[in-house]
């Protein structure tokens, strides 16, 4: 009998062996997933910056498009304004060349000046409503600052025509600056969207990635208010 449970007692031992060694590696397996997809703080920090970028990204997308539209319209302007400087230039060659030719001097009559004058402030009333003369313009016409209100009606029409035509030729120019404010801006866009791409593409693929020994010794040298006063 005694040598039977001798007999016995290395199966036995090696049986035990067997469900330790078993129930070793069950416990290793269940561990080993949750060590894996657990992510560390620092990838865990990566991946919310990652995410800012790429939010970030698609605002800076949007502000290209609203840049963008603003520069085709103030590209159409210019081309308005154009437009309207040569439609004023026209008027003014053509006025120019009816009144090529000097009035006839005459006795003028009685409240004639008066009537010029009226006449001078609705004339230049009806272009500043058209756009054709600036309140600057209809201002100095009302204050006669530069303008004769003694004048012929036709030889009015002549100063009133140069006027609204150099009005045109400044709104011109006022409209090439704003274009090429408006595409400095989406040229400014285009360069800031471009480069949080580069930073959203390369971004994801430093989340898993440890972080540099340089970068760690660097944080913990500084702090972010100490980063802010150095800067």
């Amino acid at each position: 009998m005694d040598s039977a449970f001798l007999s016995s007692v290395p199966q036995a031992v090696a049986i035990w062996l067997i469900i330790v060694l078993l129930l070793a590696v069950a416990a290793a397996t269940v561990s080993i997933p949750r060590v894996l997809t657990e992510p560390t703080p620092d990838a865990t920090e990566r991946q919310r910056y990652a995410d800012e970028i790429a939010v970030a990204a698609g605002r800076a997308a949007g502000t290209v498009r609203r840049r963008r539209a603003e520069w085709e319209a103030a590209q159409a302007g210019v081309e308005q304004a154009w437009a309207a400087y040569e439609k004023a230039d026209q008027a003014c060659r053509r006025i120019g060349s009816a009144t090529a030719y000097p009035l006839m001097s005459r006795r003028r009559k009685p409240g004639e000046n008066v009537d010029r004058q009226r006449y001078l402030h609705r004339a230049a009333s009806a272009l500043c409503r058209s756009q054709d003369l600036s309140i600057d313009q209809l201002n100095d016409v009302f204050a006669h600052r530069g303008w004769n209100p003694r004048l012929h009606p036709v030889q009015q029409e002549a100063v009133l025509a140069q006027a609204a035509r150099a009005h045109r030729l400044s709104a011109w120019y006022a409209a090439v600056e704003r274009e090429r404010a408006a595409w400095r801006g989406v040229e400014a866009a285009a360069e800031a969207l471009s480069s949080l791409r580069s930073e959203a593409i390369s971004a994801p693929l430093r989340v898993g990635a440890p972080e540099p020994v340089d970068q760690q010794w660097w944080a913990e040298q500084w702090s972010t208010a100490e980063i802010r006063a150095a800067a």
